[in-house]
């Protein structure tokens, strides 16, 4: 149905306007695609991004561990474990995996630690899809192939972490003083610094692409770490920028949602400062993951609901007053069925409140293009980066009618909309019964239910994607759980989704709160009391509260506390003399640079 509407839509808006509005995405008001992605595949591109300045192209592993001939799907599906440990056992520095036996461990080694098969799949004969980011080298490897796979993850990390004021994201200037610079040495970087163990750069031109290299000498990287090493090796290189009609600088687009944004920028560079030495390495990749897996699911919600606000206002509410949204935690993981289904009840209502987002996001894209079309608004240049909060405030008063040109474009797009209620009336009735439905509201409105009718529901899909893939649903350092079920007498299975605390994302939280504020060394004093709050208060994380809207029984959430209590005192992260509430407070297991 979406190609033959499209066409029709086409024949009416004209393509120039269909191109712009037929997507999902609004990178203005969320620079990632609505799309699904793997997050354990974000940090090698955000490694290289830091490290080069550009968005990364394409490498030689399908050159190297690839068929020479054949189709290009032919070729990547040839590129598999086995291929792999056939050229990684003969390598210089990795002795002792030349038999049989020795070959499979090897293949099992990487895996587990360095590469990741399409579909999660196991096997050393299938496809390898991903790298994972074991070490800096990782940003050698090309995985996967086309880095636009990422949705643009990588690229709005590096944003938020590099922090600057232009359009684009550029190379560091040497007077500049940040944790996150871009293009410039690794060791200066606390984020590349943090994953370069054993590496020193050759030369003095930064952007070589063969610049660095592995001190030999070093004996401090452990297993994990020198399988990346050896398998960048045979690579040669680390891959050219982005070419083709996809290259060009990093965006610096930010999230319209500035609270969550910055707040997960202080995150990740007080967790990196204090943690990167003292936390293992494989514990440390698995925190890190938990990380922006909690930064991007603040982003995403907190996003969500200041769109709902400024739908009704036409204003983005100032950064101090946007609130991500607020959801129950299943703190049992599920082992408790009340708590559990108290927690897919909250995210299913959450869900439900998410399918106005893109219609949100339509309405946006209608907006935009009418007000880029008009020559009043253009002649006042409002810039859109690094926020859009000017240029989204701007369309508010369009839609709300306060705006001086608002009626012009009002006309215009209610004559978009009666258009395409005439020219879809035979075809797709339903949707032309929607652009026909002239009511109070804004034309735009009808008009933007109208188009996503007619896109289909492969959006909501997308939606519900891009959700689980920001929660690490399912693995076991994500916020998520997720099953199938069925409700009610003869009801059609379908999946329900909880939030959860792993172990990894409790490891996590409970470190980077103990940290003391600021810029200071050192851990602080934190009540268990002051640890529950905060996670409500900074991610929406309800755990002995109910969401609004809800109804929970004190018994739950009490019981729900104590569960929590009870797990981070198994995991060494909580002590308490008695039961007295302000006698229970957090450690660290790990102590971080200049503890006490």
């Amino acid at each position: 149905m979406a190609n033959s509407a499209r066409a029709c839509v086409n024949d009416v808006l004209g393509r120039k306007m269909t191109r712009e509005i037929w997507s999902g995405n609004y990178h203005k008001v969320l620079p990632i695609s609505v799309l699904v992605f793997e997050m354990s595949a974000v940090l090698p591109a955000v490694f290289y991004m830091f490290r080069f300045g550009q968005r990364r192209g394409d490498g030689n592993f399908l050159k190297t561990f690839g068929d020479k001939v054949g189709s290009p799907s032919q070729r990547r599906r040839s590129a598999n474990i086995e291929r792999v440990v056939e050229t990684l056992s003969y390598a210089a520095g990795l002795d002792g995996f030349k038999g049989e036996p020795e070959k499979a461990i090897l293949g099992d080694l990487l895996l587990c630690f360095c590469l990741e098969n399409i579909r999660h799949t196991l096997g050393r004969d299938q496809q390898i899809q991903r790298v994972a980011p074991a070490h800096y080298m990782a940003s050698w490897i090309d995985l996967p192939q086309k880095i636009v796979n990422l949705r643009f993850v990588p690229e709005m990390i590096v944003a938020m972490l590099a922090d600057q004021k232009g359009e684009t994201v550029e190379p560091s200037g040497e007077k500049k003083q940040t944790y996150f610079p871009v293009g410039k040495k690794y060791e200066e970087n606390i984020l590349l610094d943090a994953f370069s163990q054993g590496v020193v750069r050759r030369g003095e031109v930064i952007s070589d692409l063969t610049s660095d290299r592995f001190n030999e000498a070093d004996d401090s990287v452990g297993l994990d770490q020198l399988l990346m090493i050896r398998l960048a090796q045979q690579l040669e290189a680390a891959p050219d920028k982005m070419r083709g009609k996809e290259a060009g600088p990093i965006s610096n687009q930010r999230p319209i949602a500035k609270r969550a944004a910055e707040d997960f920028s202080e995150d990740i560079r007080r967790f990196t400062r204090a943690y990167a030495a003292p936390v293992p390495r494989y514990a440390l990749v698995d925190m890190m993951e938990s990380c922006i897996a909690i930064g991007l699911t603040t982003i995403l919600t907190s996003t969500i609901e200041l769109l709902f606000q400024w739908s009704d206002t036409g204003v983005v509410p100032e950064p101090k007053e946007q609130e991500p949204a607020p959801l129950f935690v299943d703190c049992s993981n599920g082992v408790e069925l009340s708590m559990r289904n108290v927690a897919e009840q909250s995210m299913d209502d959450a869900m439900r409140r998410m399918e106005r987002f893109p219609v949100i996001l339509m309405v946006l894209r209608l907006l935009d293009y009418h007000a880029r079309d008009n020559r009043e608004i253009k002649r006042q240049n409002i810039p859109t980066r690094p926020y859009a909060t000017a240029w989204l405030n701007l369309l508010g008063d369009l839609l709300h009618d306060r705006h001086e040109q608002a009626q012009r474009i009002r006309f215009g797009i209610e004559d978009h909309a009666d258009k395409l209620a005439e020219e879809l009336a035979g075809d797709y009735p339903e949707a032309a019964e929607i652009f026909d439905n002239a009511d109070n509201n804004h034309p735009v409105w009808r008009l933007a239910k109208g188009l996503m009718l007619l896109m289909g529901t492969n959006f909501r899909n997308y939606l519900t994607g891009m959700i689980d893939s920001s929660l690490l649903t399912g693995r076991p350092n994500g916020l998520a759980a997720k099953r199938t079920t069925k409700r009610g007498l003869g009801g059609r299975a379908r999946p329900v989704r909880s939030l959860v605390f792993t172990d990894s994302v409790l490891d996590y939280l409970v470190h980077l709160h103990l940290l003391r504020p600021g810029n200071k060394q050192g851990v602080r004093l934190l009540s268990f009391k002051d640890f529950v709050d905060t996670l409500c208060d900074r991610y929406g994380f309800h755990v002995d509260t109910a969401p609004p809207g809800m109804t929970i029984s004190n018994e739950l959430l009490q019981k729900n506390r104590v569960i929590l209590e009870r797990r981070l005192r198994d995991l060494g992260l909580l002590v308490g003399v008695n039961d007295a509430e302000a006698m229970k407070r957090l450690q660290p297991r790990f102590d971080p640079d200049g503890g006490n």
